[in-house]
């Protein structure tokens, strides 16, 4: 992947497309480093997916993950008490489905440790997390994202599996995140399901969204899986917002080129035209909405420069 100074590079001579996505930070230590594509060796007798990776990369991409969101919530309710999420307009039932939620993060965390090491392999460990914590309706907003990558992570993660009982043990845990993220919407007064499918995201797209609130890894628990480079969207309008209709300005110079925007939300992938760095966010956008620049009409990660 190219580097963010060289995205103008990238779209010199093709046309570039975008999909929504928060901006990130760089890559945390102990990942595979931006415009490096990652290498790695299956485990014996386990063959490479036809994206390289194996299905013991997914599993310990998915024990990432789950680490992750049980660190969230062990701090989260390790730093606010109850009676501030009450105070915050939640109910008790809401507040222990949250306690809920976290411990089930943590049980999936031991079933994916067992999965691992029962085929011979080393399970990832938790990392060092920042997650910017101010107070309970911050936490329940980050709880809204992390559940949504969650599940859009198990959905663009189970094609690429080849073991049926590796699969089966995916889709168990992905059926609890899709309660998990109906739960933490309803908490947040958001509609409880905004659409009748879910969008799914590539590791990489997933990775690069999550990476955002690691700050390093231990030694040999790097993924086998790069993010993408940043990009970063603003309104030209301040507090305008990320409203359907408005337009967003990238700073990137992929987007100065020729380029158009894929908006992918759980009501499909949306493409719109980029204009000197504008870009029109599309009508009937649903759930969920993600942004990645591309080299065309695809959120592949073949086909991403930017996300």
């Amino acid at each position: 992947m190219p580097n963010y100074d060289n995205l103008g590079d990238a779209c010199e001579d093709t046309e570039c497309f975008c999909a929504v996505k928060p901006s990130q930070k760089a890559a945390p230590q102990g990942t595979a480093p931006q415009g490096q594509e990652p290498q790695g060796q299956a485990p014996q007798g386990q063959a490479p997916s036809n994206n390289g990776l194996t299905d013991i990369d997914i599993l310990n991409f998915a024990l990432t993950a789950e680490h992750l969101e049980s660190a969230f919530y062990a701090q989260g309710f390790a730093k606010f008490p109850a009676a501030q999420f009450k105070a915050a307009g939640l109910t008790d039932g809401d507040v222990q489905a949250l306690q809920s939620i976290g411990n089930s993060e943590s049980t999936h965390v031991s079933a994916l440790l067992s999965a691992i090491a029962s085929q011979g392999a080393e399970p990832v460990q938790p990392c060092t997390y920042q997650f910017n914590f101010t107070d309970p309706k911050a936490m329940i907003a980050t709880a809204r994202t992390l559940e949504a990558v969650g599940l859009s992570a198990y959905l663009g993660a189970a094609p690429l599996i080849q073991s049926r009982d590796v699969l089966n043990a995916a889709t168990t845990i992905a059926t609890i995140e899709a309660r998990h993220q109906t739960l933490v919407r309803v908490a947040s007064g958001a509609v409880p399901v905004p659409a009748s499918f879910d969008t799914p995201l590539g590791p990489r797209a997933v990775f690069t969204l999550a990476s955002s609130f690691i700050q390093s890894c231990p030694q040999g628990s790097n993924l086998n899986i790069a993010p993408f480079p940043p990009i970063q969207f603003t309104t030209p309008a301040p507090g305008a917002g990320t409203q359907q209709g408005n337009f967003l300005v990238s700073a990137s110079p992929c987007l100065l080129s020729r380029p158009s925007s894929n908006f992918a939300s759980c009501g499909g992938n949306q493409f719109s035209t980029l204009a000197n760095g504008n870009c029109q966010v599309p009508q009937n956008l649903v759930g969920e909405v993600f942004v990645l620049v591309t080299n065309q009409q695809s959120v592949t990660d073949g086909a991403v420069i930017a996300g």
